[in-house]
């Protein structure tokens, strides 16, 4: 099928213009609800099958009937703008400033979902849904919670496709897979006394500063080594009696990542050798989140790395819709090294790969800002990969 047979810049033109629309309504992580009800409304404006909003706050939408089911997941949530008057244009403006456009969300990542919708619906008009379902979703609350609300969606609706397409940021090129993560807790445990007498307590802060010792020890052996990931601590606090006692107990906030070849058990043998020898015990860092409908989403942060195989059938129809879009096999494939919603699909055994417009290195940055024509030829290569599968 040509080009010419089902794409056409007014198409094109409607498309920025909802991608402009989404990003000009704020919506933080746990706030997702307007612009979930404007999703929806377009989608039946779109002429989905199926539109609505789940009990957890997901946006669903789907088109066709068919027994092979194909899943394109964005979230809707962005993390929040400290620093507005530091902004070229406005956070929420989605103003267009040389040829770019501007707004928390412009990357990370309202231009994949806007892309995704409509190209459901536009493999819809062409007839490229023969045998077909395709899930468009807009999932709650992933920078905090990668996977949960995918989670709820699964269960709640039964679905379990065949094929899961990620839409984060990418900068168009297929993306074969991302790192792992493991986050934890680590408690130090003293005896509370009084100011006065230190020595009668056993101060948890002093107790713990050998162990972030080790995390930064750590850290610098896992870069120096080949395939290695990171650790870095992004959190400490104390409790204490008062400004005038001993602190009886500190906690450090662990986040690891995982490159290929490392494991969720590795990482755990080595917690158990930054606490060796202390007062202090570790848990994972599970998180706890109510979603703007109201949902309970409890998230543990315990994930493989992964990667799709290059001669994976996904992979090669998502080569095939490369070609047809861009007049070239993709030179090169990229591997996030960041998660994403995929943790889910991939726990499942579902092949999963990801595509979305934007450079993923502006996300969550001052002045983030996404080139429309990459939006635009996202929704194309989303459109001829449904027809490829």
């Amino acid at each position: 099928m040509d080009r010419q047979d089902y794409w056409t810049e007014e198409y094109g033109r409607e498309l920025i213009a909802c991608y402009r629309d989404a990003i000009r309504i704020r919506s933080y992580s746990d706030e997702e609800g307007e612009v979930a009800r404007m999703l929806v409304e377009r989608m039946k404006a779109l002429d989905f099958d199926e539109a609505y909003i789940d009990r957890t706050g997901n946006v669903v939408g789907r088109v066709g009937n068919g027994p092979r089911v194909v899943h394109f997941d964005s979230h809707m949530d962005n993390v929040q703008v400290n620093d507005p008057e530091d902004w070229i244009a406005p956070p929420f403006s989605a103003d267009i400033v040389d040829g770019m456009v501007y707004g928390r969300g412009s990357v990370d990542m309202k231009g994949g979902l806007t892309a995704s919708v409509f190209a459901a619906a536009l493999a819809k008009r062409a007839g490229l849904l023969k045998g077909k379902t395709v899930y468009v979703t807009g999932s709650v609350c992933e920078e905090y919670c990668d996977g949960v609300c995918l989670e709820h969606f699964y269960r709640e609706s039964g679905v379990r496709p065949d094929f899961c397409v990620i839409c984060e940021p990418s900068d168009n090129l297929i993306t074969l897979g991302h790192t792992g993560k493991v986050q934890a807790r680590i408690r130090t445990h003293g005896i509370s006394a009084h100011g006065s007498v230190p020595e009668k307590g056993l101060n948890a802060v002093y107790e713990m500063a050998e162990i972030i010792t080790r995390v930064e020890e750590l850290n610098r052996r896992l870069q120096g080594t080949e395939g290695g990931g990171t650790i870095v601590l992004s959190d400490i606090s104390c409790l204490s009696a008062s400004l005038n006692a001993v602190p009886s107990e500190c906690e450090i906030y662990l986040d690891r990542r995982l490159r290929l070849g490392e494991s969720v058990a590795q990482v755990k043998d080595e917690l158990d050798g930054l606490i060796a020898g202390k007062r202090a015990t570790w848990e994972p860092g599970t998180l706890v989140h109510t979603s703007w409908t109201g949902e309970k989403l409890v998230y543990e942060p315990a994930h493989e790395p992964w990667k799709i195989a290059e001669n994976h059938e996904l992979t090669k129809a998502c080569n095939a819709a490369y070609e047809q879009v861009f007049g070239k096999a993709p030179e090169r494939y990229d591997f996030w090294d960041f998660g994403t919603n995929a943790v889910v699909p991939v726990s499942m055994g579902v092949p999963t790969i990801g595509f979305g417009p934007g450079e993923y290195k502006l996300a969550h940055m001052t002045n983030e800002h996404c080139d429309p024509e990459k939006v635009t030829a996202a929704c194309r290569f989303y459109t001829r990969l449904i027809g490829q599968l």
